[in-house]
């Protein structure tokens, strides 16, 4: 009897069943116990048949009439997106960022917990942040190899992103969370996801613009209106 192959979901649409999950955490803590497909897209900003179609990926998880169970749904996304096991993560530049990442204690509810800080400034070392010690940057393999850390997180300058990120898979890790200004470079098998705040805040700037009636794209010289 042949095995069947694991369902493959579309990334865009891991991220959209991360959001649904981070709202049905809210509803769990809120006391609810279910959720029709209408609450549940409104909260995550989508629409109802995008919602269903997202969950389709999940196999049957709901009951016409009466929605989603809050918790089997919530178990169910839990168990696609990998959080029943704990995730550990190194973090890399504890500036302003890196500090208030390491601080935020959402992530230990979501199973990922921070299991070392770096920094390259020795006024950083020895500071305690979110519970941790910050240990030098030159201790980083060590802290991979002690921790068995999967994810790196980079809040680096960016001009040193990139060596930062060739020492952390060097380390055997293979998932990389970026915020520094900077695209990274890395070998097969070594996932990257970018986060960009300035180019998030310049689609929100244009968004707004087209919202004020100001938004015309410019038309090139002699050319058609």
């Amino acid at each position: 009897m042949t095995q069947s192959r694991p369902r493959i979901i579309p990334e865009a649409t891991v991220a959209r069943l991360a959001v649904y999950l981070r709202v049905l955490a809210g509803l769990a803590d809120g006391g609810r116990t279910h959720v029709s497909s209408g609450e549940l897209a409104s909260a995550a900003g989508v629409n109802p048949a995008g919602l269903r179609k997202d969950l389709s990926h999940l196999g049957p998880c709901g009951v016409r009439g009466v929605g989603y169970s809050v918790a089997g749904l919530r178990g169910r996304l839990t168990e696609v997106l990998g959080g029943e096991q704990p995730r550990a993560c190194v973090l890399v530049g504890i500036g302003r960022l890196g500090s208030a990442l390491a601080d935020y204690s959402g992530f230990a509810s979501r199973g990922f917990e921070f299991v070392g800080l770096l920094d390259a400034d020795p006024r950083r070392v020895g500071e305690r942040v979110g519970g941790l010690s910050v240990r030098p940057v030159d201790d980083l393999e060590t802290v991979v190899a002690d921790s068995q850390a999967s994810i790196g997180v980079i809040t680096t300058p960016a001009d040193v992103a990139q060596s930062v990120c060739d020492r952390l898979v060097a380390a055997g890790v293979r998932s990389i969370l970026n915020f520094a200004p900077v695209a990274l470079s890395v070998p097969a098998g070594v996932d990257v996801r970018k986060v960009d705040l300035s180019v998030e805040l310049q689609v929100l700037a244009f968004l707004d613009q087209q919202r004020d009636g100001a938004g015309q794209l410019p038309t090139a010289a002699g050319g058609a209106r």
